[in-house]
């Protein structure tokens, strides 16, 4: 005889199951008004993220000014000055003469990606020249666009229209202020909250700082020894436009995954080009090596994988940001998503049942700021 099912327990789920359901699409609106109020900040917020992403890159030398008894706005002061001069050298030494090949490295990358086409149009592929002609065409377009928007618009710079300009000196100015009085922020950020909040907020914003200062100076160190490397090999076997191509290959190691792939990529299709195919070939196999080199030796080498993500979710989180705002959407999608991890972590632990509990609530006590000296410097 078979069971019949019970009308309470049914009923029970189905109340539990349209709980569930209105609570996750109250997050969800919640969310979607949080991204849409983001956009309407981007002009803000945009500065804002490249003035803590340059933050970054220079807070260890600003600290260690610090530490050895510099002022505050004196260490900033000199290591902004001697951020200007690194600035100031690579728009001289790099910048300009990769932006001026940037037509050829442009036109390469099409004439390379003609040739495939013209390639597998013949034996032994055969492929229909209809087959190939739509998606190799739009992938010309996209790759076209894609390199001139990345050469043009980061190494030449968006200081050429206003909107660009005004992004730089908002971010530089923000940069300085984040330098001298940074650790000032979350001392002054517990004063402001009541609750649990003066604990909780702090300690997600100090580990979300220790997160995204370790992707930024690890993604950086990364792709600089890619560059030199790969450089260095397509020198020796004698491909043309290395010094665009070295720049495309460090700029592209802060999309994890995806940028490799595209760098690799363009560096095959002007071998191709240039030196014929046995030359390419070569190319090859020297980007699956350095490609190897940095996966297994430099990487954990810098715990550049302490960011906690599988490598299906950069790549998802990097095709999700690139779908939603092109480049931009790609360089931050990894951060964004590395934080995201490191909220949800944090939540994690406050709701664990192993938690340390408040004697006074019964709820879980919120984990305790690491200590810090008197300038608000987090200590080793």
């Amino acid at each position: 005889m078979s069971a019949t099912l019970s009308s309470t327990k049914s009923r029970a789920a189905l109340r539990t199951s349209a709980r569930i359901s209105v609570e996750l699409l109250v997050i969800l609106v919640v969310a979607a008004a949080a991204l849409w109020l983001l956009g309407q900040m981007w002009s803000v917020v945009w500065p804002l993220i490249v003035g803590l992403l340059l933050t970054t890159l220079t807070w260890p030398v600003a600290r260690f000014l610090r530490r050895h008894g510099w002022h505050p706005a004196l260490a900033a002061s000199v290591v902004m000055l001697l951020f200007f001069m690194v600035a100031a050298g690579v728009v001289a030494l790099i910048a300009v003469p990769v932006a001026s090949q940037s037509g050829e490295l442009t036109s390469g990358v099409s004439d390379g990606i003609e040739k495939v086409r013209d390639w597998a149009s013949g034996p032994p592929l055969n492929i229909g020249e209809d087959e190939i002609t739509g998606a190799l065409d739009s992938a010309a377009a996209r790759v076209q666009g894609s390199v001139g928007t990345l050469v043009n618009g980061i190494l030449t710079g968006v200081s050429t229209v206003v909107n660009g300009v005004v992004t730089a000196v908002l971010a530089l100015f923000l940069m300085f202020f984040f330098l001298k009085d940074g650790p000032r922020f979350l001392p002054w950020l517990t004063r402001q909250l009541p609750g649990r909040l003066a604990t909780d907020i702090p300690v997600v914003f100090a580990r979300g700082w220790e997160t995204l200062g370790a992707f930024v100076r690890s993604q950086a160190f990364v792709g600089l020894l890619d560059a030199v490397f790969i450089g260095l090999g397509l020198w020796i076997v004698g491909v043309p436009l290395v010094l665009p191509l070295a720049v495309l290959t460090f700029i592209s190691a802060f999309v994890p995954v995806v940028g490799a792939l595209f760098a690799g990529l363009v560096a095959v299709l002007i071998a191709l080009v240039s030196n014929g195919p046995t030359d390419a070939l070569i190319v090859l196999a020297i980007i699956i090596v350095v490609q190897q080199l940095e996966g297994n030796v430099f990487q954990p080498m810098i715990q550049s994988r302490g960011l906690g993500l599988h490598a299906a979710v950069v790549l998802l989180a990097v095709t999700l940001g690139a779908s939603l705002a092109g480049i931009v959407g790609s360089l931050l999608a990894v951060p964004a998503a590395a934080l995201t991890g490191v909220v949800w972590t944090y939540v994690r632990e406050q709701l664990t049942d192993d938690a340390p509990q408040d004697p006074t609530t019964g709820r879980p006590a919120p984990a305790i700021p690491p200590p810090t000296t008197g300038d608000g410097v987090p200590t080793p």
